[in-house]
């Protein structure tokens, strides 16, 4: 299922890429008259998976493009922690893999757990600043399974879940944000406290319960009851965009100093181009320098798009996947360090 190289949101560019990763859309739904997943029997989560396999397999041109339905139990322990590392699925859905499934596009900008914390709970994920967009795609598919499942559902309070949170429109929206300005100006904190207090939550790299790593971060909607996809997106995105806005102005800042700023880009893009062995933690923060001095066009014969392909790529399960075995802690950062150097000189070669 899962393929070597990445694609869909992980190469992709889009709009405000230079402060934008990526943007996600998650809708929980549930199958009426069906317990939640924590208390349904394995004859009823079996009866779910059958229910959403075949809605699933019905979609046409809803979904822009087939879809591969697998059980998480016919995945191998070690591609289900690529799909993770892709933010294709939950570390939750990783666990107890018994009667749980997943559904994936080929370009993996669509994918649809069966049987996580909801019954199903569809995600879209785009590169860039595309909330819109990644909203209409998981609509326009929702509907669609709509026509073969019946929803559970409240006129007073709307889609039912799992979580008292997601009660109502069911609507998680997400904006993965690269902030190495605001953090290098000491201006984080106090950024991401503000956005918090207008009912926003902020995550790592992972979402909830993880730290952040390469100054990357995540900020999405923290209550979906009372509110319509239209005025949870739209007071995401004004959030979204006022940090935007701030991290722009911290890199103005930080030019003031261009003598610091080109020293400290130019001795991480030098520590990833040579070498020998690098932890996780270090790389993730090299990669986060030197994308800014790509942005801010101090290095130039390098696309920024490489470190987002990389925070991706040096992860364990993935540089596991590579050497076809598992790998000690050690060996993990030497194979890192290698990819590291390898990707930049293709990517130097080809834009010489």
């Amino acid at each position: 299922m899962v393929r070597r190289h990445v694609r869909g949101w992980i190469v992709g560019d889009g709009p405000e890429a230079d402060v934008v990763l990526g943007t996600r859309v998650r809708l929980a739904r549930n199958i009426k008259d069906i317990p939640f997943p924590g208390v349904a029997t394995p004859e009823q989560l079996r009866e779910v998976v059958a229910q959403c396999r075949q809605a699933i397999e019905s979609l046409d041109r809803a979904s822009g493009g087939p879809l591969t339905f697998s059980r998480m139990s016919e995945i191998a322990p070690l591609e289900r922690e690529l799909l993770v590392e892709r933010h294709l699925i939950s570390p939750m859905h990783t666990q107890d893999v018994r009667e749980k499934a997943l559904a994936l596009r080929d370009d993996e900008s669509v994918s649809l757990m069966v049987n996580e914390e909801d019954h199903l709970r569809l995600q879209t994920l785009f590169p860039g600043f595309q909330l819109e967009q990644a909203l209409d795609l998981a609509d326009r598919i929702d509907d669609r399974l709509s026509e073969s499942l019946e929803y559970a559902f409240s006129e007073r309070v709307g889609y039912l879940t799992a979580w008292p949170t997601n009660v109502g429109t069911g609507l998680r929206a997400s904006v993965m944000l690269h902030l190495p300005a605001l953090a290098l100006t000491g201006m984080l904190q106090h950024v991401l406290s503000a956005v918090a207090r207008f009912g926003v939550a902020v995550r790592g790299l992972y979402g909830e319960g993880t730290e952040s790593v390469g100054n990357i971060f995540q900020i999405s909607n923290q209550v979906s009851l009372g509110r319509s996809e239209d005025e949870i997106l739209k007071h995401l995105s004004n959030l979204a965009r006022e940090v935007i806005a701030q991290e722009r102005a911290a890199r103005q800042r930080l030019a003031a100093d261009r003598a610091a700023l080109e020293d400290r880009v130019w001795r991480s893009y030098g520590v990833l181009r040579y070498s020998r062995a690098i932890t996780s933690q270090e790389a993730m923060q090299r990669l986060s320098d030197v994308r800014l001095g790509i942005d801010l066009g101090i290095i130039k014969g390098l696309d920024h798009r490489i470190s987002k392909e990389l925070l991706v790529l040096i992860r364990p399960a993935h540089l596991q996947s590579f050497m076809g075995r598992e790998l000690s802690p050690a060996e993990r950062d030497v194979h890192r360090a290698a990819l590291i150097r390898e990707r930049i000189r293709l990517q130097e070669a080809a834009q010489a």
